[in-house]
This record gives structure tokens, sequence and C-alpha cells, in this order.
């Protein structure tokens, strides 16, 4: 996976804008870090994904483009343009791109 710099913003932008597609790829770009969580943009290219893992505390994935599969302990959901999910603390949870896809991932440390 590869990891853009952050960008601080003085006004309104696009999320979907702040990572762009790479062909065989995944690419971040974090936006904001702090002590209680942080929002990461990602683009997956088709096929791209992130094999099962579990996190510490809750996820929320907001699917900005295209469609993902997200198994979430174990239950597949296709998650479409525009749609959330909750994983979960503690929740095994895995994704891939049925087609290209960028999300917005929100971690919120408790």
């Amino acid at each position: 996976m590869e990891a853009t710099s952050k960008q601080t913003t003085q006004g309104p932008v696009l999320l979907a804008d702040l990572v762009q597609y790479q062909e065989g790829s995944v690419v971040s770009r974090e936006i904001l870090k702090k002590s209680t969580g942080s929002v990461t943009v990602f683009a997956f290219d088709a096929g791209q994904g992130l094999s099962e893992h579990t996190a510490p505390f809750d996820a929320l994935v907001q699917i900005l483009d295209g469609e993902a599969e997200i198994a979430v302990a174990g239950k597949p959901h296709s998650v479409k343009a525009g749609e959330l999910l909750l994983m979960p603390a503690h929740q095994p949870h895995a994704l891939k791109a049925l087609k290209r896809f960028k999300m917005l991932l929100i971690m919120i440390r408790s």
C-alpha cells in the first residue's frame, strides 16, 4: 500500500479527489490524525483489497466511488458509492474491490 503525504486544507475539498487510482495498487492519504482517531481516504484498484484483520477500535467506512465487498465477522456486504458500513472493534474484517473504489475510513479510538 502506498501512502501519500497529508494535506492541510483551508477550505472545502472533494474527498474523492484527494487520492487517485493507480493500476494494481491501493493508495491512501491520511487527512487527519489525532490521539482520539484518524481519517484516511483510500483508492483501491479493481481486485485489490486488505486481508482479514482486526482493530482495537471502531471503524466507519463510507464508499465515495465504485463498489467494494467488505466482510465483517465473516459476513460479506456489498457496499456502493454513498453507503456507510460500521466495522466494530475486535471484529475481523476484510475488504476487496469488486471494481475500482474509493473510501473514507474514520477510526475512532476510545
